[in-house]
């Protein structure tokens, strides 16, 4: 069984930086998937933040645009996502997936993926 990792959050102030990461028991598990990074603030629905295809193209949400970057590191086992300019409004939890098949439509859908994190807090005071 495969396990994610998250790692990175914190608490920084507004126009700063953070980097998370996702760490994968078997990476070789998340070569034939897509992997996408989640958040969650209380009161909140759970949305998507970025979209890694087994391919390597990769898709942001409006919001992150500009800010975040995701990338897979395949000699680490590693997912990242790169956040800088933070704001107030990004603090949440933060969560890595794996969807279960190769390709999915939907990459910021979270019921299109089966393989879950446990999530990462990231606080950003102004």
């Amino acid at each position: 069984q495969v396990q994610f990792v998250e790692s990175g959050g914190g608490s920084v102030q507004t126009g700063g930086s953070l980097r998370l990461a996702c760490t994968i028991s078997n990476f070789i598990f998340t070569k034939r998937r897509c992997m996408g990074w989640f958040r969650q603030a209380p009161g909140k629905e759970r949305e998507g933040v970025a979209g890694l295809r087994p391919d390597g193209d990769s898709n942001l949400a409006d919001f992150a645009k500009g800010r975040f970057t995701t990338t897979k590191d395949n000699t680490q086992g590693t997912l990242f996502l790169e956040m800088n300019s933070l704001k107030p409004e990004d603090t949440a939890t933060y969560f890595c997936a794996a969807s279960p098949t190769w390709a999915i439509v939907d990459w910021d859908d979270p019921s299109k993926y089966a393989y879950w994190g446990r999530g990462t807090q990231v606080t950003i005071s102004s």
